[in-house]
């Protein structure tokens, strides 16, 4: 929407349909797959895993090394206590790491708050 005012000024204040947009219904990952549109959005997710879509996450788990999340996470996506490397994942949490994490900082390891996500997942 910002995209479009600052290409047309002249549509500020005018409504997401005004403007040649879908209506928001809620928030959705959008992609295509061979030219057929995917769309994501929570309660698809909620349905395919089984679980209410409410409740809250919460960012900046405890401290990376000492948390008490490591030996869990680990356990689930490393077959081990042991923290592994991205090299070390399975197939299956590699394409849940690479589709649904956000990319960026140029590390390929996933950070705790992200392993703890996809061990829910």
């Amino acid at each position: 929407m910002d995209e479009k005012i600052l290409i047309d000024p002249s549509l500020k204040g005018k409504t997401r349909e005004e403007m040649g947009l879908e209506p928001f219904t809620c928030t959705k990952i959008q992609s295509s797959i061979m030219g057929i549109p995917v769309f994501i959005s929570e309660a698809v997710i909620s349905w395919v895993i089984r679980r209410a879509s409410e409740g809250m996450f919460i960012s900046g788990l405890d401290n990376d090394k000492t948390s008490s999340w490591n030996d869990t996470v680990n356990m689930t996506m490393f077959n081990s206590t042991k923290k592994g490397k991205y090299c070390d994942l399975s197939m299956e949490h590699k394409i849940q790491n690479d589709n649904l994490l956000p990319k960026g900082g140029g590390g390929d390891q996933p950070s705790l708050d992200h392993r703890v996500f996809l061990h829910f997942f």
